[in-house]
């Protein structure tokens, strides 16, 4: 098996060991799988004990601690699934990362390897389908988005929505994927569109959306349930898993967020938000955003009445989300 490095960007727990004001040095290790992953990591941060969160088929979630369950610090490892690197760019993801934390957004990242990620533990728990709909909590989501919207791109030449060219990268890899490499695709009952009728209405929805005056700024793109961390005891939601952050339109951000109501595996759009949730969140997410952009915070009928038109359009883009 090769050998990989682990790159500290600094310790990710004590360890009673003294480290310098810069990254210490790489650790030349061994680490593939799980076993071999929790392995270095009792060895390397001084673990007593590793958890693991989340089995998914896109990554691994494990947690690492110093100490008992519940009592210790504990730093978060995602190991990548097989292949995601094909439609997840992983160097961007590690430039949002330190982005998004250096505007107090996201976790701070402790390290990387060669198939995953060593990050800062969030307190609270992941939303669930009653909180969503509280509007103590939903408020809370709509500022926190507001906020990072309003982080402004290190350089503001050409802003890109990386909308379409997701869109089109996963139409490719799905036209040119092997039989053997999609499973659970063969085993399928759902009538799929043809690739032509799927191409035609990415093209169909793009030429109607890029019609749309929607302002390109820096969004999260995967704003489900479990991607938001709520702490009661402080009264604060934090954003987690940043593998899709980068520019695109602000529309399609909060309009994916409104689809992931209705659920992932098993939609039911009977759970969409209602007509008064949406433009209540819409007042609470201009109202963040505005504040935080320097501007008049007050938000009027005919702000919050315009965005909710272009969250509309652009939430029909969810049958097609890659992300």
């Amino acid at each position: 098996m090769p050998r990989r490095t682990l790159h500290f960007d600094k310790p990710p727990v004590s360890t009673g060991q003294t480290h310098g004001t810069g990254p210490p040095d790489a650790v030349s290790i061994t680490i593939f799988h799980r076993p071999e992953l929790c392995s270095v990591l009792s060895t390397e941060c001084g673990s007593d004990l590793t958890e693991v969160f989340t089995e998914g088929i896109t990554n691994q979630l494990l947690g690492c601690y110093v100490g008992s369950v519940g009592e210790a610090a504990v730093v978060l490892v995602r190991v990548y699934g097989r292949k995601t690197e094909l439609f997840v760019d992983r160097k961007r993801e590690m430039e949002m990362f330190r982005l998004l934390h250096a505007h107090g957004c996201g976790p701070q990242l402790y390290c990387s390897f060669q198939n995953g990620i060593c990050y800062e533990f969030v307190k609270g728990t992941a939303l669930d389908d009653p909180l969503l709909t509280q509007p103590a909590v939903y408020r809370l989501v709509a500022a926190e988005m507001g906020k990072l919207h309003s982080i402004k791109p290190k350089t503001a030449a050409s802003l890109q929505p990386v909308l379409w060219s997701k869109l089109s990268n996963f139409l490719n890899l799905l036209q040119n994927s092997a039989p053997s490499d999609a499973p659970q695709q063969q085993s399928s009952q759902l009538e799929l569109p043809s690739m032509d009728v799927l191409l035609k209405e990415m093209d169909d929805l793009r030429r109607h959306l890029t019609a749309v005056d929607s302002p390109i700024v820096l969004c999260h793109n995967d704003l489900l349930t479990k991607n938001i961390i709520y702490n009661s005891t402080e009264g604060v939601v934090k954003f987690i898993d940043y593998e899709y952050a980068d520019l695109n339109y602000q529309a399609y951000d909060i309009g994916n967020h409104f689809n992931e109501y209705a659920g992932v595996n098993n939609v039911d759009y009977s759970l969409y938000p209602s007509q008064d949730l949406q433009w209540d969140w819409l007042t609470e997410y201009l109202h963040s955003l505005k504040s935080r952009s320097g501007l008049d915070a007050a938000v009027a009928e005919t702000e919050v009445q315009e965005l909710y038109i272009k969250v509309c359009k652009f939430s029909l883009v969810r049958p097609f989300k890659s992300f």
